[in-house]
């Protein structure tokens, strides 16, 4: 049965659904990766590579996993989480302790109408986030608008690996066991069902990168990871 919501009521939907789980959201989302997604963040931190004392940016992010990742880079620079479920970020307050004073923020706002001025960054990350937009198009275009010349952003999301056999366990697993596993440790089995039904409408990586083109985004290229079930997707903006 489908939990997808209709189009002019996702947004609300996605909202309360990550309120809901967000006490939960890291311990189950480490279970249903295998810890993996801690790796698959580092090497799209890599590729958009901060500079030393720069501005960074992590679109939907959620309880912040990819900030202290960032802050690495930066030093001595600023990060900063935007998101518009405020409990997701409280979540995720005490990863940004370590950090040191004035180094890394939390702000509220939406991924369609970021809140900051043009040319603002000079790295831009996100993760698992476009499937829940409602203008995947307009979220590139935002994060382009907010990119300094010569930025480089990095786009995590699921695939379908091409491998039919791989597929097929890849499906099996996603959408039979996952909706399982948030019911057990996060409560939440019917979050658990929208998560994969969502990244079954989601677009291909190639038809991903040619949106991400048509936003302005150029040199972009995708790599596939987690057996063809994750791709990076990056872009520069000149």
């Amino acid at each position: 049965m489908s939990v997808l919501p209709a189009p002019d009521e996702k947004a609300t939907y996605v909202e309360r659904m990550f309120a809901r789980i967000a006490p939960r959201y890291d311990r189950v989302n480490r279970a249903m990766t295998f810890g993996m997604d801690r790796s698959w963040r580092r090497q799209v931190v890599e590729l958009v590579a901060p500079p030393v004392g720069g501005t960074a940016l992590d679109v939907g992010t959620g309880t912040g996993d990819f900030l202290p990742e960032l802050a690495a880079w930066t030093r001595d620079g600023i990060v900063v989480g935007v998101d518009f479920t405020l409990p997701m970020m409280q979540a995720g307050q005490p990863k940004l302790a370590g950090l040191g004073p004035h180094r890394a923020a939390f702000v509220g706002g939406d991924a369609l109408r970021l809140p900051f001025p043009d040319e603002t960054f000079d790295a831009i990350t996100t993760g698992f986030v476009m499937r829940n937009v409602t203008d995947i198009g307009q979220a590139f275009r935002e994060m382009y608008r907010v990119a300094r010349p010569g930025a480089v952003m990095a786009c995590l999301e699921v695939a379908r690996p091409r491998n039919p056999l791989v597929r097929l366990g890849h499906r099996l697993y996603f959408e039979g066991l996952v909706p399982w596993i948030g019911q057990l440790l996060g409560g939440d089995r019917r979050a658990y069902t929208y998560l994969p039904q969502s990244a079954r409408a989601f677009p291909p990586p190639d038809a991903l990168a040619t949106i991400m083109r048509e936003a302005g985004w150029r040199h972009v290229s995708y790599r596939l990871t987690g057996l063809g079930a994750v791709a990076i997707h990056v872009g520069a903006r000149l």
